[in-house]
């Protein structure tokens, strides 16, 4: 259920330059995109080709309680405002929606994962590929919670492929509670109360970045993963034959980001920089032929931190991830203009 940690979008909130108030091919995303407020109850499912709804998760408690540098909470706003200029590339008939924020003020982070968990549910069941903006990366236990409430009215036990891009495990104990390191052991331990499969995918780990118990604990779960250096040595095919193998186990896919993976140069603005981390356009490619598997059902980024950013490289290299992902989808249902 939606509730007071919800708010819907503000007017005003997207803006941007307007070359044409008429003229389709001259649009931008901010004079395309609508506002949908998930806490009515009356609103109908998408009956169209292709909708898609963002979503932000204005909340880095998990963030500051793994002692982390805490911003990533503005992430959502910033990520927003690069977004707002990005021209429309695809057919009319591909609808945008923002669906507002999930808050994390005078509640818990717990609470704030189930407000999110609720309104992934809810934009799922309304037939809308759901764009989570994080917010620190602790959107993912929220994010997968909503997935799987979601499919669990369709399916008895839905296998959902976790694909995450990042430095980290984030496989760590929760003996105080969860955060932005903790979401994917937490989630390992809902598929075994739920005797679900457990299928998790790590790309980009550091090996200074995570201890030698996190590989142990990784090795445990059965979680797969492929180091940075492996990624930044090997070719494409290599990367692109363990994505394929994955995939194929699974039915459904979730795609996560955390900012972190990326190499410092194009991503200063995260909790934990990384100095030798991931070039985008090889991530680009890999989301790319990840979607194009038609399995993956929702996408989020987190660890936008705005108040480490320089020149917003970091919201803008999340707003060009974004477009790419929302010109595949369109080719995917032959709505691009390309």
């Amino acid at each position: 259920m939606i509730n007071a940690n919800y708010r819907a979008i503000k007017a005003g909130t997207w803006q941007g330059r307007v070359d044409s108030d008429s003229d389709y091919d001259a649009f931008r995303w901010h004079q395309w995109i609508e506002p949908i407020d998930l806490s009515k109850n009356d609103i109908l499912p998408f009956e169209g080709e292709l909708g898609i709804a963002f979503i932000g998760f204005c909340c880095d408690e998990g963030v500051g309680r793994n002692r982390g540098r805490t911003g990533a909470a503005n992430g959502p706003q910033a990520i927003r405002k690069e977004m707002a200029n990005l021209p429309c590339r695809f057919d009319p008939a591909v609808k945008l929606f923002d669906a507002g924020d999930i808050l994390c003020e005078s509640c818990t982070l717990e609470e704030s994962q189930n407000a999110l968990a609720a309104a992934v549910e809810k934009l799922l069941g309304l037939n809308l590929f759901p764009i989570v903006l994080g917010g620190g990366h602790e959107v993912a236990f929220g994010h997968y919670k909503g997935i799987l409430e979601n499919l669990m009215k369709q399916e008895e036990k839905p296998t959902i492929g976790i694909i995450n891009f990042d430095a980290h495990f984030d496989l760590r104990p929760y003996p105080n509670g969860g955060s932005s390191g903790t979401m994917f052991r937490q989630i390992a331990d809902l598929c075994e109360e739920k005797e679900l499969k457990y299928a998790y995918l790590c790309l980009g780990i550091q090996k200074h970045s995570n201890t030698i118990e996190l590989f142990k604990t990784a090795d445990r779960l059965g979680a797969k993963y492929i180091l940075a250096k492996d990624i930044i040595d090997s070719d494409d095919w290599n990367v692109l034959e363990k994505l394929d193998d994955f995939v194929k186990k699974n039915q459904h896919i979730y795609i996560t980001i955390c900012s972190d993976v990326f190499s410092s140069a194009f991503a200063p603005g995260v909790s934990a920089t990384q100095p030798l981390g991931l070039d985008p356009e090889r991530v680009l490619k890999f989301l790319k032929y990840l979607l194009r598997t038609n399995k993956v059902i929702s996408f989020d980024i987190a660890e936008v931190s705005p108040r480490f950013d320089q020149d917003n490289t970091t919201a803008n290299l999340a707003a060009v991830l974004i477009f790419s992902i929302v010109n595949t989808l369109s080719q995917i249902h032959n709505l691009s203009l390309d």
